[in-house]
C-alpha cells in the first residue's frame, strides 16, 4: 500500500518542481548497462542494509522504495536523463523484470507467516479486487460516456 501511495503522490507531484528530462547521447546497450548496474547496486545495498537490520526476507521491498525514493529526488534536483528513460523503456516492455524480485520477496514473507497466512491472503485478494472492481465500473461509464459523445458529434456534423 506504500508503495502504491508513493507511485500515487509521483503523479500528483506538482510540475513546476520537476525538472524536465535533458537529453544525452549515451547509446542503447551502455544506457542498459548502466540501468542495470544502478538496479543491481541498489539492490545488492538493500540485502547488506537488511541483513545488518536482521530483516533479511525483506531486502527486495526495500530496495523497492529505496529505488523509487532515489528515482523521485534525481528527477526533482537534476532531471531523468534521457538514457535511463530509454534504457528502461527497453527493459521494462513486459514489466515481468520490475515485479519478479519483489513478487519473490513477498512469496518469501508470506510463507514464513504460519497460521497468518489465510488471514493475509484473504486481507491481500479482497484490497486488491474491490479496488479493480471500482475502476472497472468507473472505466465502463468513462468509456461509454465517450461513445456516446462521439456518436452525437459525428451524427450532427453529418
Amino acid at each position: 500500500m506504500l508503495t502504491l501511495r508513493l507511485f500515487y503522490l509521483s503523479l500528483t507531484w506538482p510540475a513546476f518542481l520537476m525538472k524536465s528530462t535533458h537529453l544525452s547521447s549515451i547509446p542503447l546497450w551502455l544506457a542498459v548497462i548502466l540501468t542495470l548496474a544502478l538496479v543491481i547496486l541498489v539492490r545488492e545495498s538493500a540485502v547488506i542494509l537488511c541483513q545488518w537490520a536482521g530483516i533479511e526476507k525483506a531486502a527486495n521491498i526495500v530496495g523497492l522504495v529505496a529505488m523509487f525514493c532515489i528515482l523521485m529526488s534525481w528527477r526533482l534536483l537534476k532531471g531523468l536523463p534521457s538514457w535511463l528513460t530509454q534504457a528502461s523503456n527497453t527493459l521494462l516492455v513486459d514489466s515481468g523484470f520490475a515485479f519478479l524480485p519483489v513478487s519473490a520477496g513477498a512469496g518469501l514473507l508470506l510463507f514464513a507467516l504460519g497460521d497468518e497466512l489465510w488471514g493475509v491472503m484473504a486481507t491481500m485478494i479482497i484490497s486488491v479486487l474491490i479496488p479493480l472492481w471500482g475502476l472497472a465500473i468507473l472505466s465502463n461509464r468513462w468509456l461509454n460516456d465517450n461513445v456516446s459523445t462521439n456518436t452525437t458529434s459525428v451524427e450532427e456534423r453529418k
